[in-house]
């Protein structure tokens, strides 16, 4: 699965997630990221503001009256005004009752992709239908795509969870499990020599930890998301009530990852004989606490999978394994 650097500069890889969008791409032997909160939020118009928001390189447009700021500066600005971001996502997938979700996807991502180069091929994530349920997500990933298009790209798409595997698992062969912890979903593969072998998601993800946390506490679901990132951990005590909330949740997020996994294996026929233990790896913000992997860790030897698990590691970045698979994934096929 290795590229070659002929084609280096040629593709991007986009992992287009509930909670970031993160843009991958490849000059000579170094990969470079970019990554974008995947939201916005409205302010009233001030002249002032906008002359203030132009000066600081803030991500915004002007319209109906209104300042869009979109991007990492939208989750400040909802803090100073006590509300909430608004996101085009939820679950994994584009929002249908969001009207404006379309539309902010495609301003944030032009701000990071920038023009298209002739014959740029850009290569984005999709999650996999959440497991035991019926939702499809051709409608997001067919929108997707069109998007793209019409800013003039190439197009594919690569499963997420997949996505992780080419990055992380090429010791292995690309045979192994990759576990994708984002916002809006969990999402789980396995591979065998590169080929899948399974694909699923949970909805018990980082959104749900921030909601379910937010509905014990009062908070709100942004403050949650940011003291998530800024301070919560797994290893040592908690001080607070607010800490001790989140480790609830979270917990029961991975109960949710493994116990899908642990269906999703006994009811597969057609599992490959590897012959020895395979590689899981952990990516995604929500893998992000410390503690975190020892905490899933012990958790997923208690469930007594029916495969050998080698090791549970981290992904080298977790934050930007996917948008390098999916980087990885195009440059290959070309």
């Amino acid at each position: 699965m290795k590229s070659t650097n002929k084609n280096a500069g040629a593709a991007i890889g986009l992992d287009v997630g509930t909670s970031r969008v993160v843009l991958a791409q490849k000059n000579g032997d170094e990969f470079s990221y970019a990554s974008e909160l995947n939201a916005f939020v409205t302010l009233p118009y001030s002249k002032l503001t906008a002359s203030m928001l132009e000066k600081e390189r803030v991500p915004h447009t002007v319209e109906d009256g209104g300042i869009v700021v979109y991007g990492n500066e939208s989750a400040r600005f909802a803090e100073l005004m006590n509300g909430e971001i608004r996101r085009p996502m939820t679950k994994g997938t584009l929002d249908a009752k969001e009207p404006e979700a379309l539309k902010q996807i495609r301003q944030l991502i032009t701000g990071m992709t920038g023009a298209p180069r002739d014959g740029q091929t850009v290569c984005f994530t999709v999650p996999a239908p959440p497991v035991g349920a019926q939702e499809s997500v051709t409608y997001h990933e067919s929108t997707l795509r069109q998007m793209l298009g019409e800013l003039g790209y190439a197009t594919r798409s690569v499963n997420e969870a997949m996505a992780v595997i080419y990055s992380e698992l090429e010791s292995s062969n690309y045979t192994g499990i990759g576990v994708s912890l984002g916002g809006g979903l969990c999402n789980v593969a396995m591979s065998y020599l590169a080929m899948p072998v399974f694909s699923f998601s949970v909805p018990k993800a980082g959104d749900y930890v921030d909601s379910s946390a937010a509905a014990m506490t009062g908070e709100r679901a942004n403050s949650i998301r940011l003291l998530k990132e800024e301070s919560f951990h797994f290893n040592g005590f908690w001080a607070d009530k607010l800490h001790q909330v989140i480790g609830v949740y979270y917990d029961e997020m991975i109960q949710a990852v493994i116990g899908g996994l642990k269906d999703v294996i006994a009811s597969t026929r057609s599992l490959p004989k590897i012959g020895r233990a395979a590689p899981l790896v952990l990516s995604g913000g929500s893998a992000m606490p410390k503690g975190f992997r020892d905490r899933f860790e012990k958790a997923l030897a208690a469930a007594e999978l029916p495969v050998a698990i080698s090791e549970v590691r981290l992904a080298e970045n977790p934050l930007t394994a996917a948008a390098r698979g999916a980087l990885i994934a195009a440059l290959v096929e070309m």
